[in-house]
Order: C-alpha cells, then structure tokens, then sequence
C-alpha cells in the first residue's frame, strides 16, 4: 500500500515512499520540501509501515502533532491529521496501480515541428491518469482515434468562440482539467524578449501562486519540444530547486508554434501524485491540443489587431485623411503620436466678417451655413493630404508634416489654398441663387518647425501641433483679405512649384520683433 499527505489547506502532496527515512522540513533538499516559516529546516523523520507511518518530531521549534496532539513519536494511519509547525495534512491511503508498459525515447509527430521526450527508463508502478484514459478505455484502435478526433474537434469549436485572448487562455485552461487528471496548469506567452506567465490554476479553478520551472521551459522554448517526466524532481534533463520547491512531480510541457514555426509561448500541466504520473496518450493529446491553441491564440491576436485599427481609424479619420488613418493605424509603434518636434506647415483659413454676418442670421441656418463651408473646407484639405488640426470659432487649422511627412508638404498646402477659394466660389454662386448670403476667407501659410503630439488634460487629449510656426501662420491669416492667400518667406522657399507670387512690404505681426517677409497668392 501507498500512502500520501495531501494538505487541508494548501496545494501540498506527498507520496511516501517504504524506502528507509523520509525527511521533512524547509529545505529544499527534504524529501517533503514545506517552504512554510512554521516549519524547521529538518523538521521531522517519517518511516512507512504496514497499515500507517511512524512520525517522529527531530527538535522542531514549532511541533509536530498527530491529530491535534504534540508528539515526539506516534504512529498515524489513514484518516489522520499530521501537522508540521502550522502546515496540517491528512494521510491517506493509495492503491498502488500496475505500470504501463515502457514508452519510446523519443519520436516525431507526424507532419510536424514538435518532437516528442520522454523517461529513457520507466518506473513501476506507474498510472497513466486522466480522463483522456477512461474516454480511451475502448479495445478497438480505431474507436480511440476517432474519440480522441471528436474530443479535438470539440476543443477547436470552443476555442473559437473566445472573445478576446485572456478570454481564450481561460478556456484552454478550462479544458486542460476536463480533459487531463492535473493539478496544476499553467500558459506563458511571449511578450517581447520575454516568456510571461498569463494563466496559474489549480484543478479546483484558483488562481495560484508557482512559477513553471524554467529548467523545463528552457528546454521546450529553445528546442521547440513537448517534453513528459513522470518524475520531474530526479529527471536528469532539468535542474535547479524550484522543481522541488513547488512538488513537482510529473510533468507535460508543449511549446505553442505558430504557422510561422515561431513559439507563442507554452502549455504547461503538472501533477503532485506519483500514483497518477503521466503517460504517452496525455503527452499525444497535449502535443495536439497545443497546436489548436496555438492557431487560436493567432487568430485571437490578428481579431484582437484589426479591432484595434479599426478604432484607431475611426479616430484618426476625424482629423485625417482616411488614407493617412490608415497609414497611422497600420504602422503603430512606428509612428510616435506622442510629442516630438516635426518640420511641418500650417494653415489658416478664416470668414471674413463672420461676427457681423452672424448677428443678421438665425441660428439654425447659420449652423447649416457653417456646416457646408466646413465641409468643403475639409475636404480641400483632405484631397491634398493635410491634417484637420481644429476649428476655432469659424477659423480652419490644417497642418502637413505631422504625423507622417511628405517632401512636398508645402506644395500639397498651397494646393489645398487655391482649392479652397475655388470651392468657395462654388457655394458662393449655389447660395446665391438661393438667396443666402456669401462668404470670404482669407488665408495664412508658414513652415518651420513645430511640437507635434497629445496636448490636454486627462479628461481630453487631441493631437495638435503648437509653437512659433504656427502663432505666424494665424498672424498672416488675420492680415489676409477676402480672397487673399499670404504665404511667409519660409513657406516660399519650401516650394518646389510656387504659383504666381506678388512680394508685399514686410508685414508688423503681433510678438513680433521684426517685420515679417511675406508674399501674395495672385489668383
């Protein structure tokens, strides 16, 4: 007969062994390793006999008792409570199980990356365990494959249902214990240069707090392998204490590959029994069930990406073109929307007489009024590849350069000028032949450079771009009369194609220490 310590109130389990003196205490060398500060690094001795064990306190600081009672030595049989320090278990007896017969060194998965390790040499009584087995219990080959299909089957439906990939790690866990006798489960991803945890359960659906051996998982990331131990604490393949730290016992881990032959990261399942090790057929399907995962989780992420760009687009398209949305979705880290200083050019575009028209008007077709002025301005601005910065009162910003830049910025600006005048005219002769009155702008242009990125509070961000550059351009906009397109010196010398220009006196702006050059569009 076996016997094992399974604790009352934790995660530990033991199996004891009828081999000589079983050491318990903190050290990680014990043969019942508690990492618990009630407990004394050489605690006690426990020696298995027939019906029950010998439990014999070695000068603890914090006590050994048999149910309930201090001891120095007692005997305990199935259905006590030992406790060491605070640590309480419960002892139990165990059928011993016939061992299964001896597995393969290693193999390859058919048509596949994986390869497949396992114990040289297995141990006796052994028991392949979970519920994979008792589903597998049929006689006939051909029934086993095809349940073993059919449980497959089921797993990739479920997992394609998964809303999001913590959604889908909660799953893949979920199935880990229908389908497998474990106790603990375990799902790293990559993140960067890094293997991180995303998922620790036990059985009972808790979350707990191990950290996979990364002995194992070194092994499995750096060889895209599947490795099975049925007894992970001597297999020579993995070292360090962990392992025995967090009673490991017998062990499956599979890497999750990607169509790219790229690992995702890792499927992780372990167990404390030494009578419920486990074996070939849990080691096949965890290879198989890792490769739906695997597909999932890259579905799952390419869903999760193209949501994501989507919002962005639908963001951006607000104040971008919906080609440079795009472009700015698509390209993520690779363009900084934070601040940074941009070479850029802006500009302005104002009604002229707005306040006193507005005051003749009533309210509701001034904001229609308004509503297709803007329109037509934004378009302008649009089909020439610029930014929408921001309406101010009935002013237009628009910018080029920020946050994706073109050599010919400045040109795509002054096209975007004379196509707004001109769309101008348009309204201008629709409205009146409708009897509305009619609008004139003037507009401002300059280049330099600028601070581009998220300017506001908490609450509201916009992206916007501030600086000298910008206060000019709204200076020379304010000089500007209707039908009047100024342009500074820097935006001039930025034009690879300039139209025909009338140079003006230099112009006395507001801040200004210095008259500024400046030139007239001649339309």
């Amino acid at each position: 007969m076996i016997f094992r310590l399974t604790g009352t109130e934790s995660t530990y389990r033991f199996e004891l062994a009828s081999t000589g003196t079983l050491v318990c205490g903190r050290a990680v060398t014990s043969d019942l390793a508690i990492i618990d500060p009630t407990v004394s690094r050489h605690h006690a001795d426990l020696i298995v006999g027939d019906g029950g064990v010998t439990v014999r306190d070695v000068g603890s600081s914090n006590g050994t008792f048999v149910n309930g009672v201090k001891i120095d030595q007692s005997f305990a049989v199935p259905g006590d409570t030992v406790t060491f320090g605070k640590v309480a278990f419960r002892l139990e007896a165990v059928e011993e199980a016939p061992a299964p017969p001896p597995a393969p060194a290693a193999s390859h998965v058919p048509g596949g990356t994986i390869v497949r390790q396992v114990p040289r040499t297995p141990a006796a009584g052994l028991e392949e365990s979970g519920k994979l087995q008792a589903a597998m219990a049929a006689a006939d080959p051909a029934e086993k494959d095809r349940q073993k299909l059919a449980i497959l089957l089921e797993v990739s439906k479920g997992l394609t249902k998964a809303a999001d990939i913590d959604a889908l790690l909660t799953k893949v866990a979920d199935y880990v214990f229908q389908i497998l006798e474990a106790d603990r489960c375990a799902i790293l991803l990559h993140e960067g240069d890094h293997m991180v945890q995303k998922v620790a359960r036990d059985k009972r659906s808790a979350t707990v707090a191990y950290q996979v051996p990364q002995s194992i998982v070194g092994i499995v990331v750096g060889d895209k392998v599947a490795v099975l131990s049925d007894n992970a604490g001597e297999d020579t393949r993995f070292g360090g204490q962990s392992i025995l730290m967090q009673q490991v016992r017998s062990a499956i881990c599979a890497p999750l590959v990607s169509s790219e032959d790229q690992v995702l990261g890792v499927l992780y399942v372990d167990n404390f029994s030494l009578a419920k090790r486990f074996g070939e057929n849990d080691l096949d399907f965890l290879i198989a069930f890792a490769g739906i995962v695997a597909v999932a989780l890259e579905n799952a992420s390419f869903a999760e990406r193209i949501r994501r760009e989507a919002l962005t687009r639908s963001n951006f398209e607000r104040f971008f073109t919906p080609q440079l949305a795009a472009r700015i979705a698509k390209a993520g880290e690779a363009i900084r929307l934070g601040g940074e200083k941009r070479s850029v050019t802006v500009l302005f575009s104002d009604i002229r007489g707005f306040t006193a028209l507005s005051e003749t008007m009533n309210p509701d077709v001034m904001a229609k009024h308004l509503t297709e002025y803007f329109t037509e301005m934004v378009d302008c601005v649009f089909r020439h590849g610029g930014t929408l910065d921001k309406f101010i009162g009935d002013a237009v910003m628009a910018q080029w350069g920020a946050p994706i830049a073109e050599p010919d910025d400045a040109d795509r600006a002054m096209a975007a000028a004379l196509d707004m005048m001109q769309e101008l005219d348009v309204l201008n002769a629709r409205w009146r032949a409708e009897g509305r009155p009619e609008l004139k702008i003037g507009i401002g242009i300059n280049c330099g450079d600028a601070f581009a990125g998220n300017i506001g509070s908490e609450r509201r961000l916009e992206y916007t771009v501030i600086g000298d550059v910008v206060n000019t351009a709204s200076r020379l906009c304010s000089k500007a009369q209707g039908g009047e397109i100024i342009i500074s010196e820097d935006c001039r010398r930025e034009l690879a194609k300039p139209p025909a220009l009338e140079e003006l006196e230099p112009l006395v702006l507001k801040n200004k220490s210095q008259p500024v050059p400046a030139f007239r569009v001649r339309r």
